[in-house]
């Protein structure tokens, strides 16, 4: 038998809440993280609003001297990570060695360190040569992002990046579970965090004509998953951990359990750079793959954080997916786009939607989808709109999609 992984510690630092459980409050109310840009001067931009972490104390794990060398995602990282570890019990500061070794470190993030590599270029090309840092290197390339997190806690078993788009924080957790499973350790550090507000990347993404563009001043309004009116995303940032560890070991030690990952699948479309097959069939085999991994039938699913980006095309496949991995089912089935919130963390997401089911799970009410006051008709299932709902369940899907058509799902059980 696979050995069974379960979560026992979870953190977040995100736009609507620093803090698991503010994180969770302001979510379960319905409460938006996004608001115009603070970050930089967007004024000059189509599009001025975006899911902003305010008020986090970045001097508790960068040192101020050390500030200009270190990209903003080290620091929301790592107050996630050490709260989840702190929420697990898992006491780093009085490890020693050996036990250092048997916590691995696996995180998941789109962009890893964009906004500092951005501006190590505009000093560069402003001829301001001399101020640049003299980390550019190591802090830009984005497999380092690991590495600054495990220094921070002292953990010394493997320490990997995953960057796989939109789906690299689940495909974080997904990796974590199976080392778990095959018995390389008992104890994973794994989640997403990311960073992107910056003028570059929001140039980027406005090229591309996929971000919302119609709310400048109605921020909170900006994100409309699945609704007729939507015309795009609103970028976001956050950070989102989790302490994984194999169940009979939690068991031992009396930790708190919030739930085990039963299944986990991972596919390619191998179809675009950007877009999506509209048949919708590759995310639905993905979600096929988890759920039987998981050991159930489709209609055990009682809840589904949806990817839900307010895009165009995107929510209407995502729809369309759910139809042929649910069948019938699939307008039974209560879910929710957590991005309606707090924007698109990018390749974050993943961990964040984990990160509300759990809570979810354990407080036994599921969030809302903001915004939906008129569904596109082809967006015809239950999002849960406006308001929070209370309802149990013992089995949760979270689905991601990203650009170069990755998908990714995680079924967890709640115990």
């Amino acid at each position: 038998m696979k050995r069974r992984v379960v979560i026992t510690g979870i953190g977040a630092v995100s736009p609507n809440g620093i803090g698991r459980e503010q994180f969770w409050d302001a979510t379960k109310r319905g409460v938006s993280g996004v608001r115009r840009i603070t970050r930089f001067d967007a004024s000059n931009h189509l599009v001025q609003v975006a899911g902003e972490v305010e008020g986090l104390d970045e001097s508790a794990w960068v040192e101020p001297k050390d500030r200009p060398h270190v990209s903003r995602v080290v620091p929301l990282g790592a107050t996630a990570a050490a709260e989840a570890l702190v929420d697990a019990g898992v006491d780093w500061k009085s490890m020693n060695r050996d036990h250092l070794r048997g916590v691995g470190v696996i995180v998941g993030s789109g962009g890893g360190s964009q906004e500092f590599t951005e501006e190590q270029y505009r000093l560069y090309y402003a001829g301001l040569h001399k101020q640049c840092s003299v980390y550019t290197i190591p802090t830009s390339t984005i497999g380092t992002l690991s590495s600054e997190i495990s220094m921070r806690f002292g953990f010394r078993g493997m320490s990997h990046i995953v960057s796989t788009g939109c789906t690299s924080s689940t495909d974080a957790i997904g990796y974590a579970y199976r080392n778990i499973q095959a018995g390389m350790l008992d104890t994973m550090l794994a989640g997403g965090v990311d960073a992107p507000i910056s003028p570059l990347i929001l140039r980027g993404f406005i090229v591309m004509r996929i971000l919302t563009q119609s709310w400048n001043n109605s921020p909170e309004q900006a994100s409309r998953p699945f609704s007729k009116d939507r015309d795009g995303f609103v970028l976001g940032e956050g950070a989102w951990f989790f302490v994984l560890e194999e169940m009979e070991h939690a068991k031992a030690r009396g930790a708190h359990i919030y739930g085990e990952i039963a299944g986990y699948g991972s596919t390619c479309e191998a179809y675009h750079r950007v877009r999506l097959e509209e048949c919708g069939e590759e995310p639905a085999r993905t979600i096929g793959m988890a759920i039987e991994e998981a050991g159930v039938q489709p209609e055990a699913i009682d809840y589904i954080s949806y990817h839900g980006t307010a895009t165009e095309l995107n929510d209407r496949i995502e729809t369309r997916a759910m139809k042929l991995a649910f069948n019938g089912h699939a307008y039974k089935v209560a879910g929710s786009s957590l991005k309606s919130l707090i924007g698109h963390p990018q390749g974050a997401c993943g961990a964040a939607g984990i990160a509300s089911t759990l809570l979810a799970m354990r407080d036994g009410v599921v969030s809302p989808t903001l915004n939906l006051d008129n569904n596109d008709p082809e967006c015809d299932l239950d999002y849960v709109p406006h308001t929070a709902r209370k309802m149990g369940m013992e089995y949760a899907l979270a689905n991601c999609i990203a650009f170069g058509s990755k998908n990714s799902a995680i079924v967890l059980r709640n115990l």
